[in-house]
């Protein structure tokens, strides 16, 4: 076997160690909820315990994201249900087959991730996922050695990189005086005034950071990759992943009816189809309209994935059959996130978030928008939600920037990259790829944590040069 670059053995080395040792996101999940626990009812003193369990329960906690959970649900199922319709999975697979060997193709996943993470996050998710396993799939049809896991993280990289792009929480929300008031409160609201795009996203601070993780991100996953031959575990995708999950008999000309009756015609009628897609399809636009573009959201983005599966499918029999296997898919998604509303109605209910927040508040000026970022990416730990991040963080870090001469701006972005940088280490978010692609957490959170270390460097040193 030919002698390995240093970053290709350091690959092989956290594919082994975090293989041994990290758990299923269902039972990280149950170990967060019992520290927070713990520590609330520390931080609480007296009857502690009972008020950070009421906390945990409330409405405010374990309830509090179903609505969400809900819609990363029908996201999810959507969503392979588009990569199962025929004109989706044959031009996947052409844009797989532009990577001639494993480096490029495990390359083009990461910037595909990335480039799709910029326009929307939850776009890049999902789709990010879906693109994996299909290049998984293209590889192992075409007998390249490729570590399965290593495109399974490639398209989970676009996840650092979102923030920076045009469905960012804090960018978007800091726009209008009214958004600014509800989350800063209006005397301090008044203070910071409302920051415009042009400033923020536009910025040359963002500029700088987004576009080097979008360039850096394809770069790192490929000096992950080994040469040809030269993988001691390839590990390619199972044999059997696209049929279960991605089955290719959801298109219009399979499944050739047993009778012929009318009820029969119906249910594979595509007047069926276009019945719901034509009035959805004016919805969705009506809804992008009266915004301007500017607030697509999630429930945008599930009619946008409802209307395409549906008319792409051709018939509701064959939409129906393809959603299926990603409805099986979401139990995890339904199951974690209930667990991570109470850890953040915990954090939040007893204080221990904005301590958390405020923890390097009194820092000089030169590194405060640098620390502002790591406790940021330690918040995002216990809070994964860039909107309940920026509800927590803003405040006390906005108000600290001002007594210390620092950029609003640039303190904002800081707190934006932080709840970016960390989820390559939280599983909240992993659970949709991991559902999509068939791998474990285990099998992709050493790529994903080295991706995480070249990428908060580069964030880093962009701060502190703009605090120069």
């Amino acid at each position: 076997m030919p002698r390995l670059p240093p970053l290709v053995r350091l690959g092989f080395a956290v594919r082994r160690g975090f293989g041994r040792f990290t758990p299923d996101p269902f039972v990280v999940a149950v170990g967060m909820t019992l520290v927070t626990l713990l520590a609330g009812a520390l931080a609480v003193g007296d009857g502690g315990l009972v008020r950070a369990v009421r906390l945990w329960s409330a409405a405010g906690g374990l309830w509090s994201l179903l609505a969400f959970a809900g819609q990363m649900a029908l996201m999810l199922t959507l969503g392979t249900a588009l990569a199962a319709a025929p004109p989706v999975r044959r031009g996947l697979e052409a844009l797989a087959r532009l990577a001639p060997g494993p480096r490029r193709l495990v390359g083009l996943v990461a910037f595909v991730s990335c480039t799709l993470c910029l326009f929307n996050w939850s776009l890049g998710l999902v789709c990010g996922a879906m693109f994996a396993r299909t290049a998984g799939d293209e590889a192992r049809r075409r007998g390249l050695p490729l570590h399965y896991p290593l495109l399974c993280a490639a398209g989970y990289a676009g996840m650092m990189v979102w923030h920076g792009g045009l469905s960012g929480t804090a960018p978007l929300k800091a726009t209008t005086l009214a958004d600014l008031t509800e989350v800063l409160g209006p005397e301090l609201a008044a203070r910071v005034g409302p920051i415009g795009l042009t400033g923020s996203l536009l910025g040359g601070l963002n500029l700088a950071v987004t576009i080097g993780l979008w360039l850096l991100a394809p770069l790192v996953f490929m000096a992950l990759t080994p040469a040809a031959g030269a993988d001691p575990d390839p590990h390619p995708a199972p044999s059997g992943h696209v049929p279960d999950a991605m089955p290719p008999e959801t298109g219009p000309e399979a499944h050739a009816p047993s009778d012929t009756s009318g009820l029969d015609r119906l249910e594979r009628s595509p007047l069926v189809v276009w019945a719901l897609a034509l009035p959805a399809a004016a919805a969705l636009v009506f809804a992008v309209g009266d915004t301007a573009g500017a607030a697509i959201d999630l429930n945008a983005i599930n009619l946008a994935l409802w209307v395409l599966a549906l008319v792409l499918h051709g018939r509701p029999d064959a939409f129906v059959r393809a959603c299926d296997a990603g409805a099986r898919a979401s139990a995890g998604i339904l199951l974690l996130f209930p667990l991570y509303g109470g850890i953040m109605g915990v954090m939040k209910g007893t204080g221990l978030a904005a301590a958390l927040a405020g923890l390097f508040a009194a820092a000089d000026p030169r590194v405060f928008t640098t620390l502002t970022f790591v406790s940021a990416g330690v918040l995002n730990l216990f809070v994964p939600s860039g909107g309940g991040q920026w509800a927590v963080q803003g405040p006390i870090v906005m108000s600290a920037a001002l007594e210390r001469g620092v950029d609003p701006t640039h303190a904002m972005l800081a707190i934006a990259y932080g709840d970016q940088w960390t989820n390559m280490l939280q599983p909240f978010w992993a659970v949709p790829l991991l559902a999509i692609t068939g791998v474990r957490a285990r099998d992709i959170i050493g790529y994903c944590t080295l991706w995480m270390f070249a990428g908060g460097l580069w964030i880093a040193a962009c701060l502190l040069l703009a605090s120069l």
